[in-house]
C-alpha cells in the first residue's frame, strides 16, 4: 500500500474509534501539518472592502524531493462567461504511466482570490503528499463587485445554468486535460464559496464525489440579496434546498457557533438535507454519533458523524465552539483564518479520500 494511504487509513481508523486528537495528529504527520496560523473574518455577500494580505503565488516548476510541481494560471470560457483559475499540480501527476489523481476544487470567499485562499487553507501542501490536484476558480468583479459567488440568485442555483454550469465545465476540462480520476473529484468552499460548493454538489452529483462546506449556507437558502442577508443573519429551516437535485453527495461541514456573519443554523440545515437524501429504504435517517474535543491550540468542537446502515459516513459536522467566520486551522500566510481551530483542510481531505463516485456519468 502507498505509505501515505496507509497512514491516512490509520487516521481514519482512529477517527472511527473516536480518537480524534490521535487521528488529527496522524493526519498532520502524514500530510506535513500546518505552521503558525491566525484568525480573521470573511465578508457578507456585498461587504465593505477590507485590507488583505495576499501572498505571492507558488513558483512555477518548483523542485521537490519527488520531482517538479506546478502552480499554473489559466482561464476558460463557456457561453460568454470566463473564469480565471489557478491550478496546483503535484509532482509526477502527469508522468507517463502514473495513476490517475484526485482533484479538489476550492471556492474562495468574498474579496478573496486563488493565491490567498490557497495560502490560507494550505490545501496545496496537503495535496502534495496526497498526490491530488487542486483547482481554484476565481470569481470576477464584473460578476460580483466583492467577488462573491452568486449563490443567492436563482439563475446560479440550477444545473445547466449560470455559475454552476460554468464551474462544472471548467472542472470537466481540467479533469480531461490532466488525467484526473473522474470518481475522485471533490469541491469545498468558504462562506459564499461554501454555499456555491453545496449548490454544485446538489446540481452535479454525477460529477462531485463529496462536498466540504465551511461557514456556508444550504442550496436554496435565498432568492435575492435581501433574502440572502436574512438567511445569513438568522439561518434557514432544515428543509431549505431539499428540492435541488438528488442524490446528494456525502458532505463535511465546519461552522463556528459564534459566527456573526453566517448563522450556525445554516450548517444544521445543510446536514439535515444530506441526511434526508440518504434515508434507507425503511425511511430511517443516517445514525448520529457525537464526540467532544479540542484542537491543539485550544478551540473546542463537537463532531457529529452520520452513518448509513452499512457504516458509511454520509455527513460529518464540526461545530466549532466560540469560533467566528473564518477557516478553521488556517495559515497566517493567507487571510480569514482561525489559528486556534481544528485543521479543517486536513479533515476535509481525509473525508474526501474516503469517498468515490459509485457511477461516473459524462453528462
Amino acid at each position: 500500500m502507498n505509505p501515505l494511504l496507509h497512514r491516512m487509513s490509520d487516521a481514519m481508523q482512529q477517527t472511527r474509534l473516536g480518537q480524534l486528537m490521535d487521528a488529527t495528529r496522524a493526519i498532520q504527520r502524514a500530510l506535513r501539518g500546518p505552521s503558525a496560523q491566525r484568525q480573521d473574518t470573511v465578508d457578507a455577500p456585498n461587504p465593505a472592502p477590507v485590507a488583505q494580505r495576499v501572498p505571492p503565488a507558488m513558483p512555477t516548476g518548483e523542485r521537490t524531493a519527488h520531482g517538479t510541481e506546478r502552480w499554473l494560471d489559466g482561464s476558460a470560457s463557456h457561453r460568454g462567461r470566463t473564469l480565471a483559475y489557478k491550478l496546483y499540480v503535484p509532482p509526477h501527476a502527469s508522468d507517463s504511466g502514473a495513476a490517475q489523481r484526485p482533484l479538489i476544487v476550492m471556492l474562495h470567499g468574498c474579496t478573496q482570490g486563488a493565491a490567498d485562499f490557497a495560502a490560507g487553507t494550505r490545501m496545496n501542501v496537503l495535496a502534495r503528499e496526497a498526490g491530488a490536484l487542486v483547482l481554484y476558480p476565481e470569481q470576477t468583479q464584473h460578476a460580483n463587485a466583492q467577488r462573491c459567488w452568486n449563490w443567492f440568485k436563482p439563475q446560479h442555483q440550477a444545473r445547466g445554468a449560470g455559475e454552476p454550469e460554468a464551474l462544472a465545465m471548467l472542472i470537466r476540462s481540467i479533469a480531461a486535460e490532466h488525467d484526473v480520476d473522474a470518481s475522485r473529484i471533490y469541491v469545498a468552499g468558504l462562506s459564499a464559496g461554501g454555499a456555491m460548493a453545496d449548490i454544485l454538489g446538489r446540481c452535479y452529483p454525477d460529477l462531485v464525489a463529496a462536498v466540504g462546506v465551511h461557514s456556508g449556507l444550504p442550496s436554496g437558502a435565498a432568492s435575492d440579496l435581501p433574502s440572502a442577508l436574512a438567511a445569513m443573519r438568522h439561518g434557514v429551516g432544515s428543509d431549505a434546498g431539499n428540492g435541488v437535485s438528488a442524490p446528494v453527495p456525502p458532505t463535511i461541514v465546519f461552522h463556528g457557533d459564534a459566527d456573526a456573519t453566517v448563522h450556525v443554523r445554516n450548517a444544521t440545515a445543510i446536514v439535515d438535507a444530506v441526511r434526508a437524501a440518504h434515508r434507507d429504504p425503511s425511511g430511517a435517517l443516517p445514525e448520529a454519533k457525537a464526540s467532544e474535543g479540542s484542537a491543539p491550540a485550544g478551540r473546542r468542537y463537537t463532531r457529529t458523524v452520520y452513518t448509513d446502515r452499512d457504516g458509511g459516513a454520509r455527513a460529518e459536522y464540526w461545530r466549532l465552539h466560540g469560533a467566528g467566520h473564518a477557516w478553521s486551522g488556517g495559515s497566517t500566510q493567507g487571510s480569514y483564518t482561525d489559528p486556534t481551530g481544528i485543521d479543517a483542510s486536513a479533515q476535509m481531505l481525509r473525508f474526501f479520500l474516503a469517498h468515490r463516485l459509485q457511477t461516473v456519468i459524462d453528462a
